[in-house]
Protein backbone atom coordinates (compact mmCIF):
# COMPACT_ATOMS: atom_id res chain seq x y z
CA UNK A 1 0.00 0.00 0.00
CA UNK A 2 2.78 2.42 0.95
CA UNK A 3 4.72 1.50 -2.39
CA UNK A 4 1.41 2.52 -4.27
CA UNK A 5 0.93 6.03 -2.26
CA UNK A 6 4.77 6.67 -3.29
CA UNK A 7 4.64 5.49 -6.86
CA UNK A 8 1.18 7.79 -7.38
CA UNK A 9 2.66 10.60 -5.60
CA UNK A 10 5.84 10.50 -7.54
CA UNK A 11 3.61 10.57 -11.09
CA UNK A 12 1.61 13.53 -9.88
CA UNK A 13 4.36 15.78 -8.95
CA UNK A 14 6.16 14.97 -11.82
CA UNK A 15 3.40 15.92 -14.34
CA UNK A 16 2.99 19.08 -12.05
CA UNK A 17 6.98 19.78 -11.93
CA UNK A 18 7.57 19.34 -15.91
CA UNK A 19 3.75 21.64 -16.78
CA UNK A 20 5.35 24.63 -14.22
CA UNK A 21 8.88 24.39 -15.54
CA UNK A 22 6.99 24.37 -19.40
CA UNK A 23 4.25 27.28 -18.56
CA UNK A 24 4.68 31.13 -18.32
CA UNK A 25 4.39 30.52 -14.38
CA UNK A 26 7.86 30.07 -14.02
CA UNK A 27 10.57 32.86 -14.66
CA UNK A 28 13.88 32.16 -16.30
CA UNK A 29 15.79 31.33 -13.03
CA UNK A 30 18.95 33.35 -14.13
CA UNK A 31 20.42 36.17 -15.93
CA UNK A 32 20.74 35.41 -19.62
CA UNK A 33 23.25 38.62 -20.52
CA UNK A 34 25.36 38.00 -23.11
CA UNK A 35 24.65 34.52 -23.05
CA UNK A 36 24.82 32.56 -26.77
CA UNK A 37 21.91 30.52 -26.35
CA UNK A 38 18.32 30.57 -26.52
CA UNK A 39 17.10 31.73 -22.79
CA UNK A 40 14.05 29.64 -22.58
CA UNK A 41 17.04 27.27 -22.02
CA UNK A 42 18.00 28.02 -19.27
CA UNK A 43 14.67 26.54 -17.46
CA UNK A 44 16.41 23.47 -17.56
CA UNK A 45 17.88 24.79 -14.40
CA UNK A 46 14.42 23.45 -12.82
CA UNK A 47 15.69 19.77 -13.45
CA UNK A 48 19.17 19.96 -13.14
CA UNK A 49 19.70 20.99 -9.80
CA UNK A 50 17.19 18.53 -8.42
CA UNK A 51 18.69 15.45 -9.91
CA UNK A 52 21.90 16.70 -9.12
CA UNK A 53 20.92 16.85 -5.63
CA UNK A 54 19.12 13.70 -5.82
CA UNK A 55 22.17 11.98 -7.13
CA UNK A 56 23.73 12.87 -3.95
CA UNK A 57 20.96 11.70 -2.30
CA UNK A 58 21.30 8.34 -3.84
CA UNK A 59 24.90 8.11 -2.70
CA UNK A 60 24.18 9.17 0.96
CA UNK A 61 22.15 6.00 0.70
CA UNK A 62 25.07 4.18 -0.88
CA UNK A 63 27.07 5.12 2.17
CA UNK A 64 24.39 4.26 4.98
CA UNK A 65 23.66 1.03 3.83
CA UNK A 66 27.10 0.20 3.28
CA UNK A 67 28.11 0.94 6.82
CA UNK A 68 25.24 -1.08 7.96
CA UNK A 69 26.52 -4.11 6.01
CA UNK A 70 29.82 -3.99 7.74
CA UNK A 71 28.62 -3.76 10.99
CA UNK A 72 25.59 -6.50 10.76
CA UNK A 73 26.60 -9.06 7.25
CA UNK A 74 23.15 -8.68 6.36
CA UNK A 75 22.42 -9.10 2.87
CA UNK A 76 19.19 -6.71 2.68
CA UNK A 77 21.99 -3.93 3.32
CA UNK A 78 24.10 -5.02 0.31
CA UNK A 79 21.30 -4.81 -2.08
CA UNK A 80 20.19 -1.58 -1.08
CA UNK A 81 23.53 -0.08 -1.54
CA UNK A 82 23.75 -1.33 -4.97
CA UNK A 83 20.21 -0.20 -6.10
CA UNK A 84 21.00 3.46 -4.83
CA UNK A 85 24.29 3.18 -6.67
CA UNK A 86 22.32 1.74 -9.76
CA UNK A 87 20.10 4.33 -9.71
CA UNK A 88 22.72 7.02 -8.42
CA UNK A 89 25.03 6.68 -11.16
CA UNK A 90 21.64 7.27 -13.83
CA UNK A 91 20.72 10.48 -11.88
CA UNK A 92 24.40 11.68 -12.23
CA UNK A 93 24.71 10.72 -15.90
CA UNK A 94 21.95 13.17 -15.65
CA UNK A 95 22.98 15.46 -14.25
CA UNK A 96 26.08 15.88 -16.70
CA UNK A 97 23.71 15.70 -19.69
CA UNK A 98 21.63 18.36 -18.51
CA UNK A 99 24.31 20.64 -17.20
CA UNK A 100 25.87 19.61 -20.82
CA UNK A 101 22.64 21.19 -22.59
CA UNK A 102 22.54 24.28 -20.38
CA UNK A 103 26.31 25.12 -20.36
CA UNK A 104 26.01 25.24 -24.43
CA UNK A 105 23.41 27.96 -24.23
CA UNK A 106 25.20 29.77 -21.82
CA UNK A 107 28.51 29.47 -22.46
CA UNK A 108 28.64 28.70 -26.20
CA UNK A 109 29.97 24.83 -25.24
CA UNK A 110 28.70 21.91 -24.50
CA UNK A 111 32.20 21.11 -21.75
CA UNK A 112 34.63 23.37 -20.34
CA UNK A 113 37.59 21.64 -19.67
CA UNK A 114 38.81 23.46 -16.51
CA UNK A 115 35.19 24.24 -14.79
CA UNK A 116 35.90 22.70 -11.58
CA UNK A 117 32.08 21.37 -11.01
CA UNK A 118 32.15 19.99 -14.26
CA UNK A 119 35.38 18.09 -13.43
CA UNK A 120 33.91 16.79 -10.11
CA UNK A 121 30.36 16.07 -11.55
CA UNK A 122 32.56 13.84 -14.03
CA UNK A 123 34.53 12.27 -11.35
CA UNK A 124 31.76 10.90 -9.05
CA UNK A 125 29.91 9.29 -11.63
CA UNK A 126 33.24 7.76 -12.33
CA UNK A 127 33.67 7.00 -9.03
CA UNK A 128 30.24 5.09 -8.74
CA UNK A 129 30.92 3.21 -12.18
CA UNK A 130 33.73 2.25 -11.22
CA UNK A 131 31.82 0.97 -8.14
CA UNK A 132 29.30 -1.22 -10.26
CA UNK A 133 32.28 -2.64 -12.31
CA UNK A 134 33.80 -3.87 -8.98
CA UNK A 135 30.59 -5.73 -7.99
CA UNK A 136 30.63 -7.66 -11.68
CA UNK A 137 34.48 -8.38 -11.43
CA UNK A 138 33.95 -10.30 -7.97
CA UNK A 139 31.83 -13.62 -8.17
CA UNK A 140 32.00 -14.44 -4.46
CA UNK A 141 29.41 -12.86 -2.58
CA UNK A 142 30.53 -12.33 0.90
CA UNK A 143 33.85 -11.14 -0.77
CA UNK A 144 32.25 -9.01 -3.39
CA UNK A 145 29.57 -7.74 -0.86
CA UNK A 146 32.33 -6.61 1.46
CA UNK A 147 34.68 -4.91 -0.78
CA UNK A 148 31.60 -3.37 -2.02
CA UNK A 149 30.56 -1.61 1.07
CA UNK A 150 34.35 -0.38 1.50
CA UNK A 151 34.39 1.22 -1.73
CA UNK A 152 30.77 2.77 -1.16
CA UNK A 153 32.19 4.33 1.93
CA UNK A 154 35.07 5.92 0.93
CA UNK A 155 33.92 6.61 -2.77
CA UNK A 156 31.24 8.65 -0.73
CA UNK A 157 33.97 11.74 -0.39
CA UNK A 158 33.34 12.52 -4.17
CA UNK A 159 30.06 13.68 -2.68
CA UNK A 160 31.08 16.83 -0.33
CA UNK A 161 33.57 17.33 -2.65
CA UNK A 162 31.50 17.80 -5.83
CA UNK A 163 28.88 19.96 -4.10
CA UNK A 164 31.38 22.15 -2.66
CA UNK A 165 33.94 22.89 -5.30
CA UNK A 166 32.45 25.96 -6.54
CA UNK A 167 32.63 27.46 -3.36
CA UNK A 168 36.47 26.05 -2.30
CA UNK A 169 37.58 26.69 -6.39
CA UNK A 170 35.64 29.33 -6.74
CA UNK A 171 37.76 30.90 -9.15
CA UNK A 172 38.22 27.68 -11.27
CA UNK A 173 33.96 27.62 -12.66
CA UNK A 174 31.78 29.34 -15.10
CA UNK A 175 28.29 28.61 -12.56
CA UNK A 176 25.95 30.64 -13.11
CA UNK A 177 24.60 32.33 -9.93
CA UNK A 178 20.95 32.52 -9.68
CA UNK A 179 19.55 36.77 -9.38
CA UNK A 180 16.35 36.79 -7.36
CA UNK A 181 14.38 39.41 -6.96
CA UNK A 182 10.80 40.07 -5.35
CA UNK A 183 8.76 39.55 -8.59
CA UNK A 184 10.29 36.35 -9.23
CA UNK A 185 11.22 34.83 -6.50
CA UNK A 186 7.86 32.56 -5.20
CA UNK A 187 7.30 30.69 -8.52
CA UNK A 188 10.53 30.49 -8.75
CA UNK A 189 10.89 28.83 -5.31
CA UNK A 190 7.50 27.05 -5.31
CA UNK A 191 8.81 25.91 -8.81
CA UNK A 192 12.24 24.30 -7.67
CA UNK A 193 10.54 22.90 -4.26
CA UNK A 194 8.06 20.53 -6.65
CA UNK A 195 10.82 19.94 -8.59
CA UNK A 196 12.93 18.61 -5.59
CA UNK A 197 10.57 16.86 -4.14
CA UNK A 198 9.17 15.40 -7.07
CA UNK A 199 12.84 14.11 -8.25
CA UNK A 200 13.59 12.63 -4.24
CA UNK A 201 10.30 10.44 -4.79
CA UNK A 202 11.55 9.27 -7.85
CA UNK A 203 14.72 8.52 -7.02
CA UNK A 204 13.18 6.40 -4.07
CA UNK A 205 10.78 5.13 -6.12
CA UNK A 206 13.23 3.43 -8.79
CA UNK A 207 15.52 2.44 -5.64
CA UNK A 208 12.13 0.58 -4.38
CA UNK A 209 11.36 -0.88 -8.00
CA UNK A 210 15.27 -2.14 -7.50
CA UNK A 211 15.51 -3.45 -4.80
CA UNK A 212 12.31 -5.81 -5.05
CA UNK A 213 14.06 -6.71 -8.37
CA UNK A 214 17.20 -8.02 -6.98
CA UNK A 215 15.20 -9.64 -4.23
CA UNK A 216 12.85 -11.74 -6.81
CA UNK A 217 16.53 -12.23 -8.20
CA UNK A 218 17.47 -13.46 -5.52
CA UNK A 219 14.40 -16.26 -4.84
CA UNK A 220 14.85 -17.46 -8.20
CA UNK A 221 18.14 -18.25 -8.06
CA UNK A 222 17.63 -19.86 -4.61
CA UNK A 223 14.96 -22.00 -5.61
CA UNK A 224 17.40 -23.24 -9.14
CA UNK A 225 20.17 -24.14 -6.27
CA UNK A 226 17.64 -26.56 -4.41
CA UNK A 227 16.32 -27.65 -7.84
CA UNK A 228 20.02 -28.68 -8.49
CA UNK A 229 20.21 -30.54 -5.20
Amino acid sequence: MLKKILFALTAVLMIISIYAVFSDYSPIPVSVKNAPGDPANFKIFYFHLPIAISSYLAFAAVFISSVLYLRGKQQKWDITALSAAEIGVIFAFLTLASGSIWAKSAWGAYWVTWDVRLNTSLVLFLIYLAYLMIRQAVEEPEKRARLSAVFGIVGFVGVPLSYMSIRLWNRATMHPVAELNYSTYSPLLITLLVNFVAFFLLVASFIVLRIDNERMKEKINELKRVKNL
